[in-house]
């Protein structure tokens, strides 16, 4: 699916998603990936839901957003309480959705001008 948005000036933004992969910028991303409105973070190293582990959380917390967005893929699942905590105990929020939902909501929150990242994992 594309999507049209007004591009805000040198920030990063969804223009397509679908099956296997995202368009940033209309750039496209087959792996996973971590989304700023500032900065991409190319093949983020998660291959699939099932390997999430404490350090990919870790590398989350340590962005400085307000909000992940974690994409799990195809269809929505809910990553361990135990591999969460981190961002809890900083107070990041954390929404997980899949990653046609997550492309989507990433785009309204940048536009509203929040801190957000979104964690797809394109598998």
């Amino acid at each position: 699916m594309k999507i049209h948005l007004a591009k805000a000036e040198g920030q990063n933004q969804f223009t397509a998603y679908g099956d296997g992969y995202v368009d940033v910028n209309r750039e496209r991303i087959e792996r996973s990936v971590i989304v700023l409105p500032d900065r991409l973070i190319q093949n983020w190293p998660v291959a699939s839901f099932d390997n999430l582990a404490d350090e990919h959380f870790a590398q989350l917390a340590d962005l400085a957003v307000e909000i992940v967005l974690l994409g799990s893929g195809a269809t929505m699942r809910f990553p361990h309480p135990r591999l969460t905590a981190v961002l809890l105990s900083q107070h990041i929020g954390l929404e997980v959705m899949d990653n046609n939902a997550a492309c989507r909501t990433y785009n309204i929150l940048m536009q509203e001008g929040r801190k957000v990242a979104a964690a797809l994992i394109i598998s």
